[in-house]
């Protein structure tokens, strides 16, 4: 056995320098054989908008059937990438057997038996394929639960204290993980290794790798390259973490923290409408590439538990798809966290499998997130185009322009009838609203009510 896998490391190992430097394909060989057909209608990076799924909860029994069986409506949305949250067993923290978080893997090559099996996850990724939509496991590079098999068949893997025991990951409360070593190469080579095996048994189209900036951008290189070289297949990877180098690595998106806190603080301390502008210039201040986006969101599975839901963030409905609107075309790329686009208020609790109630959704919301979508996928002003800022204190103002093309939004961040005087370049444009269709013709003087956006085009 132990043979085996030595050669099992080493296939996984050497492809990413022939991805590297093969004239031919660029295809990486693979101990696995490919599973189903590669997806055609992959989407570029910049017209992705994101799905986060919370399996456990999404629906009555946890199941990735419920998801499948959803998989028109999250399509109805808008939404063309569903990124599932971990899927994998989740390991215990002590002798009594108490489960830790989702985010302890205790089998990366496995599926939780509660949320179903392996052809459960084929036919759910076979139907988004099939509706035009790719799908996207959450990956966790940086740590594994104390009773995964690695912890006692290679403990060398992990990084130890000074009497030998495995730790957790330093300087967090993370007590249910055990904290993997990077400077290991055979370890790193299984963390890869495990990660074509979704790819090719699962025929999924990408990760969205959890605490990315814990993990070295040298691990990061390495794996990307090796699964950028799966033949045929487009993956698109979305780092959880902030670092510029994880663009140089080979990510397509990091995530916007900066952003998501500027936002709180403009609903719940006041602050005004200039701080988020200021906090998407931080963002991207070092990022010297256009292409490269940042992926920013009203709430995920994180903050959701620990700060409260959109409806509780933003002032309710109104405020809560004002932040959107905002975190959509702000020169981002939007990721929606399951049930925020239906209003739902509760906090969902991602350690335990609390479902979410569906049963009686806000559709007027609905209505509202899927013009704000569908009107973003058909700018490519606001995909990738030129940002500029002219924010007040209490509106929210930005242009995306790219050719000919320029888009306005103009967004009243507070609970009161603001006005807003358009700088001169803007008013002497003739503008049509983006979600009707109607003229507005020339503006100067808008007055907007509580938490009221306008979306206008040249």
């Amino acid at each position: 056995m132990k043979l085996f896998f030595n050669i099992l490391l080493f296939m996984v190992t050497v492809p990413s320098l022939v991805a590297c430097n093969s004239d031919d394909n660029h295809s990486t060989p693979s101990p696995y054989e490919q599973w189903g057909e590669t997806f055609a209608a992959m989407p570029a990076k910049e017209d992705a908008v994101i799905y986060q799924v919370n399996v456990r909860s999404f629906g009555a029994n946890g199941k990735l059937s419920e998801v499948t069986a959803r998989l028109d409506y999250i399509k109805d949305l808008g939404a063309n990438v569903v990124y599932l949250m971990p899927i994998y067993p989740i390991g215990t923290v002590n002798a009594a057997g108490a489960a830790g978080s989702p985010y302890a893997v205790k089998d990366y090559k496995a599926i939780n038996p509660s949320m179903g099996n392996l052809e459960d996850l084929r036919t759910l990724v076979n139907e988004a394929h099939s509706r035009g939509m790719a799908v996207m496991l959450d990956w966790v590079a940086n740590h594994t639960a104390f009773d995964n098999a690695w912890t006692s068949e290679h403990k060398d893997w992990y990084q130890q204290d000074e009497n030998g025991n495995i730790i957790s990951p330093p300087g967090t409360n993370w007590a249910d993980v055990a904290q993997l070593d990077f400077t290991n190469k055979d370890m790193r080579a299984g963390l890869i290794d495990a990660m074509h095996y979704w790819v090719y048994n699962a025929n999924i189209d990408g990760f969205r790798c959890d605490a990315a900036d814990f993990v070295p951008q040298s691990f990061w290189s390495e794996a990307i390259t090796s699964l950028r070289g799966i033949k045929n297949h487009k993956l698109l990877m979305l780092a959880e973490g902030s670092r510029i180098n994880h663009f140089y690595a080979g990510f397509d998106y990091t995530f916007g923290f900066g952003f998501f806190s500027a936002m709180e603080a403009m609903f719940h301390d006041n602050k005004p409408a200039t701080a988020i502008q200021d906090a998407s210039a931080a963002e991207y201040g070092t990022n010297y590439n256009p292409a490269n986006r940042i992926v920013r969101y009203t709430t995920n599975h994180d903050v959701n538990l620990s700060d409260g839901s959109p409806i509780e963030l933003f002032k309710g409905n109104k405020g809560s798809i004002a932040a959107f609107v905002i975190a959509s075309y702000m020169k981002s790329v939007p990721m929606v966290y399951n049930a925020q686009e239906v209003g739902y208020a509760p906090r969902i609790d991602f350690l335990n499998n609390r479902p979410i109630d569906w049963s009686s959704p806000n559709n007027d919301m609905l209505a509202e997130y899927k013009k704000i979508i569908a009107f973003r996928k058909t700018s490519a002003a606001v995909k990738t185009g030129e940002y500029t800022g002219y924010s007040s204190n209490a509106v929210s103002a930005f242009t995306m322009a790219k050719g000919n093309e320029k888009v306005l939004v103009l967004v009243n961040i507070t609970n009161a009838n603001t006005n807003y005087l358009l700088p001169a370049p803007l008013a002497a444009i003739s503008w049509t609203d983006g979600l009707t269709g109607t003229s507005a013709g020339t503006l100067s003087n808008i007055q907007l009510a509580p938490f009221q956006y306008m979306i206008l085009k040249n």
